[in-house]
């Protein structure tokens, strides 16, 4: 069984208590509903990221579908930096599961940038793409990446998935994060907060669509969404294939009625090389048998698919999960 706690205290400790309450209203739900024995079966730690954020919920539906129907086995999600926490954790085997961006990913594997050393990780599956989302209020006269010279901005939680693409954004458009901007590491939830109250003018975000803490944002405030796919370019040629041209759909967020061009890069559920075979398999297994389920969680889910579920590179398919895939043919 992997380490889960730290100085006898749960890392899911760390959480808002309001969260705690209801991932306990969740832990008694699962106990209720049937599947694995509550309080008996081998616990798994799901590291996903913050509050306001989908793998925060995803992470949440998938440890529900764990505890209800993976026989032995009693899953709870943790609110995490996100991607750079989070392979920090699966490295340390400080969490089981744990969401991550492709490019963070592939830096931990690889050793670099904020990994001293490689991380031994493997991927059960691509899950969905992350879209970069740049925000600030309407009437901010902020249209592109080079206007947010001067402005105050947060470029997301320190270590997570957000922040590094970020700083590469900014990079790639000339602007020095230390000295052209005022920088502000917030988490999306923290920084959706901020905008509003004006203590800053944009944020940065790394997220599935919707993301519950912009829709909330756009509702109640007019804002803009930035273009940044004119660096897709300059971050594969220095940082390697993870970064795709994608658009954010009209009608994603209240008053969005046009596509804006943006950078994707794809979410993997990964764990450590060491996780058994039958476990990662199982968990695998899962994902696909309760689709269903999940998208009712988070419609991010419904980019499950079995083919584009292997596409994992740089990182390698743990060995269950490779069985699982191998199965489905």
């Amino acid at each position: 069984m992997r380490r889960l706690l730290r100085d006898g205290v749960p890392r899911a400790a760390r959480t808002a208590p309001a969260v705690l309450a209801a991932l306990l209203v969740l832990g008694l739900l699962a106990a209720c509903s049937g599947g694995g024995a509550p309080g008996s079966g081998q616990r798994l730690s799901i590291a996903t990221g913050g509050t306001g954020g989908v793998y925060f919920v995803y992470g949440g539906g998938i440890a529900e579908q764990i505890s209800q129907n993976l026989e032995g086995f009693e899953a709870s999600a943790e609110s995490t930096s996100a991607s750079v926490d989070n392979m920090t954790l699966i490295g340390n085997e400080d969490s089981d599961i744990a969401f991550s961006l492709a490019d963070t990913a592939s830096d931990a594997v690889e050793g670099r940038e904020s990994f001293e050393e490689p991380v031994p990780a493997r991927a059960l599956a691509q899950l969905y793409d992350n879209y970069t989302q740049v925000v600030a209020l309407e009437g901010s006269g902020i249209q592109s990446i080079e206007d947010l010279r001067g402005k105050r901005v947060s470029l997301g939680s320190p270590n997570s998935g957000t922040e590094v693409i970020a700083l590469r954004i900014l990079e790639a458009a000339g602007i020095n994060p230390d000295s052209d901007i005022e920088r502000q590491p917030l988490s999306v939830e923290d920084s959706v907060a901020a905008i509003r109250d004006g203590t800053i003018d944009a944020f940065f975000w790394s997220g599935g669509l919707p993301t519950s803490s912009v829709t909330d944002l756009a509702t109640s405030d007019p804002v803009v969404l930035i273009p940044t796919a004119e660096y897709t370019g300059a971050l594969r040629e220095q940082y390697g294939e993870a970064y795709k041209e994608a658009t954010i759909p009209a009608g994603t967020y209240e008053g969005f009625d046009e596509e804006v061009p943006t950078i994707a890069v794809p979410n993997l559920l990964v764990v450590n090389e060491s996780m058994d075979e039958e476990t990662a398999y199982g968990v695998t297994k899962l994902l696909f048998d309760r689709k269903a389920e999940l998208e009712r969680v988070h419609p991010e889910a419904r980019n499950l698919d079995v083919g584009r579920a292997q596409e994992v590179a740089p990182l390698e398919l743990h060995p269950g999960a490779q069985r699982y895939f191998d199965e489905a043919g």
